[in-house]
């Protein structure tokens, strides 16, 4: 595994939740998802009254996850690009996941898991720096670095 894609599971340890996007009927969706890495793969849980798990299943998907609403200084969000599969967790796994949501839109909750095998993985880093005072134009007193990583 690249030290890129170390990086990536490394970040992706620190969130619980993510958004898995992809085509369906040729129009694009972003959707929701619990994940867990296990054997270097993202495995994610997903409610199965939406459908979205069809539209996944066998096809290339990008699963994104972030600390954008952490409050922090150093944020940063991490991409896995791959093909994914409707698979069945082991127990460990299961447990892994913690526990399940009782409704989505009001519905009952129903999990399918997928496994996303990445074939590319990027990482984004955005430094918040702050300026002295003499060297400050008016206005926010942050410069933004976006740093990418492929």
């Amino acid at each position: 595994m690249s030290t890129d894609e170390n990086r990536a599971i490394e970040l992706l340890h620190r969130v619980s939740y993510g958004r898995v996007a992809t085509s369906m009927r040729a129009m694009p969706f972003v959707a929701p998802a619990r994940h867990i890495v296990a054997d270097g793969r993202v495995l994610i849980r997903m409610h199965q009254g939406l459908g979205y798990h069809r539209a996944c299943n066998g096809s290339v998907v990008a699963y994104g996850a972030d600390n954008f609403n952490s409050g922090s200084e150093s944020l940063w969000s991490v991409q896995f690009t791959g093909t994914a599969e409707i698979v069945e967790p082991t127990a460990a796994e299961l447990a892994a996941f913690g526990p399940e949501p009782e409704l989505v839109d009001g519905e009952p909750f129903v999990p399918v898991f997928m496994r996303i095998e990445p074939q590319f993985v990027t990482v984004h880093a955005l430094d918040y720096a702050s300026e002295t005072p003499a060297t400050a134009p008016a206005g926010p007193s942050v410069r933004r670095h976006l740093h990418h990583v492929a």
